[in-house]
């Protein structure tokens, strides 16, 4: 499942993502990742969530992150949840682009059983049609 946090730069959406992410440790039995553009969210998650710094990696298009991705899951077999910040940067994808990437994302977590939370900087009335009912928080 791939349930989208929306709204444009400014609205707080990494800290509604921040927020979910510290609430869901306590409850599911499996392993979290948060991918960022940055390290500077390490203090405010639990440590038990595994940050991943996607700049360090030399990621060039959506392509090579759905490989990232890939490559995530296929090294920690008890991954549950994946939550993806400032997705259009991390991603390196353009916003006419944002549902194949989402749908690949998709494929990929109900393939490994993996839920996704995704932050994008779009404004709510800008996101696909057949993704805004996966709208989880507008901002």
């Amino acid at each position: 499942m791939v349930q989208l946090i929306v709204g444009n730069k400014g609205k707080g959406k990494t800290k509604q993502l921040l927020d979910k992410v510290n609430q869901e440790i306590r409850t599911i039995p499996g392993n979290i990742v948060y991918l960022d553009k940055n390290a500077k969210h390490m203090y405010e998650l639990n440590n038990k969530v595994r940050l991943i710094d996607v700049s360090s990696y030399s990621i060039e298009n959506s392509s090579e992150f759905i490989g990232f991705i890939s490559g995530i899951i296929s090294q920690d077999h008890d991954l549950q949840q994946m939550y993806l910040d400032s997705f259009l940067k991390i991603a390196r994808i353009r916003e006419d682009a944002l549902s194949e990437v989402l749908q690949k994302i998709e494929k990929i977590g109900n393939t490994f059983d993996v839920n996704f939370v995704v932050s994008i900087s779009v404004d709510e009335k800008d996101v696909p049609e057949h993704w805004k009912q996966n709208i989880l928080l507008a901002l």
